[in-house]
């Protein structure tokens, strides 16, 4: 928002003062973070509950009079916008602030968090206690408007129908055993390992979303149920298909559990190596065909988000350099074009009770950033970016490729790591020959990145300043973020623990000459970032001081 519309908005929200959607705090630096996170669960279903898309939460007006008196809350960009992540880390399902405006009043400084409504059918906790608003006061979320939320989607719900006859016999022990630690390990800095594995089964799958109240829902025997209790979810085939198509043809079903059955699915696929051989560089960098986490991401997604009312199966066909996931049902919310850069969260699900169990059991999240992932993912191993047809078939086609399609393509990858997504997409429809905007080709153009006539682009197929020595090559090519994590895991096996300056002491000289000191400092973040979120590491000190350690 440009200023005069913060400002407008300002005197609009004070005009109507604090409501069930609208809070004001004076606020100074050191405000706590976990009153934010509760006023976040309050008025994310106050929102919900009142058909608004968002809610307000504004730091720099006194509550008593009415007027601007300024905040000097997180001064610094980065750390107030890291408030971002820990909104996501702490609520459950995660979801986080849709922006921070920052507004310079004439009386001071003024924050505005952008609150995103409760999902339909899914209200918002902030470490498992739901808020609401009773007038101005935070108070928690009564049963009414907690059944009310919940209510919402339930009858439309496929997966959250209640299936008669159904009993806990119906569900598969080794699947529920995985769940277990599953929740487990999402939730180990809330409950002890040996806690969850001791709860009652019907406690345990309440506390999942599996289940309602102890009833079984289609939700917990998709996930958990035993093969031959499939018969309980007919007309709905209850299948993942793998299809190998090619010189050989082969195929095979998989049933329920799902939570067990992706990973059988993943297992027949043909995995081997790949070779791709950089420029002026006589030993090739080794790729597996397939990430099993991006494969895993892609399917799960397709389970998350199949219309179930349709009747019909998730399908993955195996061609000798791409895998094709298909599943019924439109795309649900939005376009994959607004998901690819993290950004977009969806406020509507076809299935919420299926994903919230889902992200229960850590198959995925509920941010919207599973194409993200597989975006990144694809390019940090130097291969072709996924396609999607949406078609006309109400289904959706997801393409992810296990080969080089351009050779120049892939080396530019190996040499520029540090080039934005956005520049890797325009880089990639190059490649696949699809036209690109002419301020996109005039960037990359100028960067040396492409080369040839509208619209007869193709990617440069040499990028390194052939003048520079190869030592120096060498010293400002970044290398695979594997390479770092392993030399960060192989350390805290060794010494048991580091802080972030024996991280930084570690890693720093080992990053590309290429990037700043700062750029270093950010890479270095992401990275333990990165390994936390995927359960490599855990952080065992503060926020302010963490010391990091492997998960057990």
């Amino acid at each position: 928002m440009t200023p005069a519309e913060l400002n407008s908005l300002l005197e609009q929200l004070i005009a109507t003062w604090e409501n069930e959607v609208v809070e004001f705090k004076q606020a100074g630096n050191d405000y706590d973070t976990d009153k934010i996170g509760e006023y976040f669960s309050a008025l994310s279903n106050e929102a919900n509950l009142r058909n608004a898309e968002r809610a307000w939460l504004v730091f720099g007006v006194n509550n008593k009079t009415r007027t601007v008196v300024g905040s000097d809350y997180r001064m610094e960009t980065e750390r107030l916008h890291s408030l971002k992540n820990q909104i996501a880390q702490a609520t459950e399902p995660s979801i986080t602030l849709r922006e921070i405006h920052v507004f310079n009043h004439p009386q001071g400084r003024v924050v505005l968090f952008e609150i995103p409504a409760a999902p339909r059918g899914i209200p918002i906790a902030w470490k498992g206690h739901y808020y609401a608003r009773a007038g101005e006061s935070r108070v928690s979320l009564g049963l009414d408007k907690l059944d009310e939320i919940r209510q919402q989607t339930l009858q439309q719900d496929w997966t959250a129908q209640i299936i008669a006859g159904a009993t806990l016999n119906d569900l598969d022990e080794t699947a529920v055993r995985r769940a277990r630690e599953s929740f487990a390990q999402k939730y180990a800095n809330r409950f002890a390992n040996d806690e969850v594995m001791n709860w009652p089964l019907t406690t345990f799958l309440d506390r999942a979303r599996l289940t309602q109240n102890g009833q079984i829902t289609r939700t917990a025997l998709l996930l958990l149920g035993k093969a031959e209790s499939a018969y309980f979810l007919l007309p709905h085939p209850a299948q993942l298909t793998w299809k190998l198509e090619g010189q050989e043809r082969a195929y095979e079903h998989f049933g329920p559990p799902f939570l067990l059955s992706t990973t059988l699915l993943y297992q027949r696929i043909r995995n081997i190596q790949l070779r791709i051989l950089p420029q002026d560089e006589l030993i090739p960098i080794e790729v597996s065909k397939y990430n099993q986490k991006l494969v895993l991401e892609a399917l799960h997604n397709c389970i998350a988000h199949q219309d179930y009312a349709r009747n019909g199966r998730v399908v993955v066909t195996e061609q000798p350099d791409r895998l094709l996931f298909e599943n019924e049902g439109s795309f649900f919310e939005g376009q994959p074009d607004e998901y690819i850069q993290g950004d977009k969260t969806p406020r509507r699900y076809r299935n919420p009770f299926l994903t919230q169990a889902m992200a229960e059991l850590n198959m995925i999240d509920t941010m919207g950033y599973g194409i993200h992932l597989i975006y990144r993912g694809q390019a940090q191993r130097y291969f072709p970016l996924p396609d999607y047809d949406l078609g006309q078939s109400n289904a959706v086609k997801m393409t992810l490729y296990g080969g080089v399609v351009d050779p120049a393509y892939s080396r530019l990858l190996i040499q520029k790591t540090d080039l934005p997504l956005i520049d890797v997409l325009t880089l990639d429809r190059v490649q696949k020959k699809l036209s690109i905007p002419d301020e996109a080709a005039s960037r990359l153009r100028k960067a040396g990145l492409i080369e040839g006539r509208k619209p007869n682009f193709h990617v440069s197929a040499l990028v390194a300043d052939v003048t520079a020595s190869k030592a120096d090559y060498i010293r400002t090519r970044a290398q695979d973020d594997e390479f770092y994590a392993k030399l960060l895991t192989d350390y805290l096996k060794q010494f048991g623990q580091a802080d972030r300056t024996e991280i930084n002491k570690l890693l720093t000289d080992k990053l590309s000459d290429a990037l700043s000191e700062q750029q270093k400092e950010d890479k270095i973040g992401n990275l333990l970032t990165k390994l936390r979120r995927s359960n490599r590491i855990i952080n065992t000190g503060t926020r302010s001081h963490p010391l990091w350690r492997l998960m057990e």
